[in-house]
């Protein structure tokens, strides 16, 4: 039985956690200490082989510089997401602490409720060492299906823009737009996701499989999605501030909209969902920012 840790015991980090202890002994550790089966130091965590790190996009690259020591681990990566300050995926943020090989990037539909009560799945795990993708997956329960695949860049971009996507969806669930348009608009920002990845190398078959598609009609289809409540609370016109505060959890879109707006700014990229869910973060009405995307 293999050992692995996990680092971030949040919904994610612990559902997974939960998952992996089907088939592993898994320990897990936070930044502030909790009352559940495993939970060791990180320093403990550190010297375990099999790392599955839950950390929020926005927060990784602190983290990293802050409290990790590389030791030869093998890294599964479970979060989604663009880092907002520098507009770097997250493989080029761990790639500075970790060798492309030893690290795995975890993709696909997975709502941690449902994994919390064993509700089936499917999930890929990309990585450019097929090798290690084998490895992590043999560690995944019965009620989670696993593939592999050796495109990261579009497991990166898909597992980041779907995020944004739910925050359009939740704005247009919130109006009461209808399902014309829900439908509308989940698949052309399943385009725009696509023509944004063919950018950064990304195959087209990644954004209509698991990581793509199947993430963007779970996360922008359902309350569950923390991404998604954020478009609701847009749509009753809160601030972005009272969103995050009245969520008490972090929601990657957020972050990965303002790197996608810099990017398409620097790269004179055509993002016009992202774009409008930028203007509508930073404060446009929901009903102007609807009439200049319709328009445009």
């Amino acid at each position: 039985m293999s050992r692995v840790g996990v680092i971030g015991a949040g919904k994610w980090g612990s559902a997974l956690a939960f998952a992996l202890s089907e088939k592993c002994e898994v320990y897990i550790t936070s930044r502030t200490p909790r009352d559940m089966k495993n939970f060791v130091s990180l320093e403990e965590i550190l010297r375990l082989e099999y790392l599955v790190i839950a950390i929020p996009a926005q927060q990784i690259s602190s983290w990293l510089k802050e409290h990790f020591i590389y030791n030869n681990q093998k890294i599964l990566v479970a979060a989604k997401g663009i880092e907002a300050t520098s507009g770097k995926f997250l493989n080029e943020i761990y790639e500075e602490y970790v060798p492309s090989e030893n690290i795995a990037f975890l993709s696909g539909p997975s709502f941690a409720t449902e994994v919390m009560k064993s509700l089936p799945t499917a999930l890929v795990i990309n990585s450019s060492n097929e090798e290690l993708s084998r490895e992590f997956a043999c560690f995944f329960p019965s009620f989670i299906k696993t593939y592999t695949s050796t495109d990261v860049a579009g497991a990166e971009v898909a597992g980041a823009y779907k995020n944004v996507i739910a925050i359009a969806a939740g704005i247009c669930e919130g109006l009461g737009l209808g399902k014309n348009a829900a439908a509308s608009l989940i698949s052309r920002g399943l385009v725009e996701m696509q023509r944004f990845g063919k950018v950064y190398g990304a195959k087209e078959e990644s954004f209509v499989g698991l990581s793509g598609a199947g993430d963007l009609f779970l996360t922008a289809s359902s309350t569950m999605s923390r991404n998604f409540r954020v478009g609701l609370g847009i749509a009753e016109g809160k601030s972005k501030e009272q969103i995050v505060e009245e969520l008490g959890e972090v929601a990657e879109g957020i972050g990965t909209t303002y790197a996608l707006y810099s990017i398409a700014k620097e790269k004179d990229l055509y993002l016009p969902i992202a774009r409008e869910v930028y203007n509508m973060l930073e404060g446009l009405d929901p009903h102007v920012s609807l009439r200049n995307f319709l328009a445009n």
